[in-house]
């Protein structure tokens, strides 16, 4: 998956709140979602199909209702992506204290 696609997907407030709501609360009907979602059912039906392509979510159909869960293991990139920067920017800090204490004395 690209940084690209999980940025993009996750930028969205809603789309946000859904997989944060899914994280936390567990698998979930469309139904269920859309009643605590704050937007209509074709919209969350909307959000989590774009979830859905980014990875973040899977379905599973049951009769007439589908029920969606969490891929949390799609976050690694996000993860890698976060570690590999805090990392940069923490050399970036040792260099400048360094700098720092040298012009001090």
């Amino acid at each position: 998956m690209s940084y690209d696609l999980l940025f993009r997907t996750l930028a969205d407030p809603t789309r946000r709140a859904l997989f944060e709501r899914l994280c936390r609360d567990g698998e979930q009907t469309v139904a269920a979602l859309t009643a605590q979602a704050g937007v209509s059912q074709p919209a969350v039906s909307k959000h989590l199909g774009v979830l859905k392509q980014a990875g973040l979510v899977l379905d599973r159909h049951e009769g007439r209702q589908t029920h969606y869960s969490a891929q949390r293991s799609a976050l690694v990139p996000l993860v890698d992506w976060t570690s590999k920067m805090a990392g940069f920017w923490e050399s970036r800090f040792d260099d400048l204290e360094s700098l720092l204490q040298r012009i001090d004395q």
